[in-house]
């Protein structure tokens, strides 16, 4: 049956966060070098010199013999941290997914001995990710939602260039949703970049799920992925509320990596063993509260006269039962988890509705 058209409540319009990207620290000053011990030294050299005069005189010419120029010692060695910033741009222009790369490094520099050469630069500045689950700051007021902003999607086309038009325009309008939910609670924002390849057997710095996934969304290079062989185009045809709700939950682990969500994830999951039972409930928390995220732009949007009209809409809420299939590992989710995850935030609307970290193991199984 249709899910229910009703608006999704939306919330007052708040000023975008900045934009900001997250930068490395450099190592810090060394301190200087203390020369008390030289002065002690000359000051005695000095006194012997005067008691035993001829004797210190042929001592000083033989310290004269050894004594090494300081301008031809080694100067201080310098230690470098190279960090690879991911590429920004993404081409598929060709009907297999192109990547243009582009690397920046980052050295930070420290002395073991005398003074750097230039002085450390300030503390990085701007929004930072919270390293927390539960409690990240994305979920601290019960107020905070997606605004009802009319979304002007592109027209669905089956081909890829068609497909790519129409997940560009979607991430632009998840973009603008968004970007004021994370700068209200404090957090950083930027886009993610987009790959539409024709299949899903392309290169990226994260590895696939295997052959089970219509789409993927890559934290390394903050890339949603959706190669169009995985889509199952043959299967749902031109209803384009299905593949905006996969691109809205792919944006939706985005919003999970700006936040800290993932990384506090990965580090928990890694700790209780991955396939363990654990961190497997760890992954399913992660991909429900992502299907609870796409459910909130789906319900914000409709609402507000733009392109995801009432078809749209009921397209997504019944095409949600994706969740774990077969043998495979039980890291997403059962179907009937996976909708109500969705529909919750459909109808809801709040970042707080979605908190999967806090809810109880039978909510999540």
């Amino acid at each position: 049956m249709p899910g229910p058209f009703a608006a999704s409540p939306g919330v007052p319009a708040p000023a975008f966060g900045p934009v900001a990207r997250l930068d490395g620290y450099r190592a810090g000053r060394p301190p200087k070098k203390s020369h008390a011990g030289v002065i002690v030294l000359v000051s005695v050299l000095g006194a012997i010199v005067l008691v035993v005069g001829g004797l210190a005189a042929l001592g000083a010419a033989v310290h004269k013999d050894k004594r090494v120029d300081a301008a031809s010692t080694t100067p201080p060695t310098y230690s470098s941290i190279f960090r690879e910033t991911p590429p920004t741009r993404y081409t598929t222009e060709s009907s297999t997914s192109t990547t243009t790369t582009s690397t920046t490094r980052e050295i930070r520099e420290t002395t073991s001995g005398s003074e750097p050469a230039s002085e450390a630069p300030p503390a990085p500045r701007g929004p930072r990710p919270v390293k927390e689950t539960a409690r990240n700051p994305l979920f601290a007021s019960a107020d905070a939602g997606l605004q009802n902003v009319a979304c002007p999607l592109s027209r669905w086309s089956s081909d890829r260039a068609g497909a790519e038009r129409f997940f560009q325009s979607g991430i632009r309008c998840l973009n603008t949703v968004w970007a004021p939910v994370l700068g209200d609670a404090g957090l950083p924002f930027e886009s993610p970049n987009l790959v539409v390849a024709q299949s899903g057997q392309m290169q990226s710095p994260c590895s696939s799920s295997g052959d089970n996934f219509a789409a993927y969304y890559c934290p390394t290079n903050e890339t949603i992925y959706m190669p169009m062989d995985k889509l199952q185009i043959e299967e749902y045809g031109a209803h384009p509320g299905i593949y905006l709700a996969v691109l809205a939950h792919e944006y939706g682990h985005h919003v999970q990596n700006l936040s800290g969500v993932e990384e506090a994830m990965s580090e928990q999951r890694y700790d209780a063993g991955a396939d363990s039972d654990a961190g497997l409930e760890l992954s399913r928390r992660l991909e429900l509260q992502a299907q609870c995220f796409s459910g909130m732009f789906l319900g914000a949007s409709s609402a507000a006269g733009g392109s995801i009209d009432r078809n749209i809409y009921n397209e997504a809420w019944n095409s949600e039962d994706r969740g774990d299939h077969g043998g495979g590992p039980r890291d997403h989710g059962t179907d009937e988890h996976s909708a109500s995850w969705w529909r919750q935030g459909a109808t809801k609307n709040r970042a707080q509705q979605c908190n999967t970290w806090a809810a109880n193991s039978t909510d999540v199984a």
